[in-house]
């Protein structure tokens, strides 16, 4: 059976911090699905295919990843490409209080579906989209916080 995991998130924009992610998690899985979901709370710089585009072209080279869009719940989207596994990057204990109660409402939801919490690497911790979103806006250099090959830097003219 073809082991699929979901990971959701607004990546406004996709960071190092979410890469890395992605990157630890390929060898357990068959594929996994970048869900780029609209998030209703997160102010949003770019359109959602813009965010697509530019994601997909971190992992051109990786058929075992796939860019999706979706709204709605995140175990809709997982029952509906067969996925087990829900991906969630955790940088401290905010973000662990935080998608414990996620994950603990996602099991209540499909008790079939796992969600996995991994931790970032302490190189990345001090990342957030929000933070780069910040940059962005006062005109600061975030080459170093988003993947190289991502067309992020040529959309903010990096």
């Amino acid at each position: 059976m073809k082991k699929t995991a979901i990971f959701p998130g607004s990546f406004s924009p996709f960071t190092n911090g979410h890469k890395s992610i992605v990157d630890r998690m390929l060898p357990l899985f068959d594929e996994i699905i970048i869900a780029i979901g609209v998030n209703s709370l997160k102010e949003d710089l770019y359109p959602i295919e813009k965010k697509i585009e530019c994601t997909q072209n971190i992992y051109l080279d990786q058929s075992k990843v796939t860019v999706v869009s979706y709204k709605g719940l995140t175990v809709d989207l997982c029952k509906e490409h067969k996925a087990k596994y829900i991906i969630r990057g955790v940088r401290d204990e905010k973000d662990f209080k935080f998608e414990k109660t996620i994950a603990q409402n996602n099991r209540e939801l499909s008790p079939e579906i796992e969600t996995l919490l991994i931790t970032t690497l302490p190189i990345y911790s001090h990342i957030s989209s929000s933070i780069v979103r910040d940059i962005i806006k006062n005109n600061g250099d975030i080459s170093k916080l988003i993947p190289k090959n991502s067309d992020f830097h040529k959309f903010f003219n990096i």
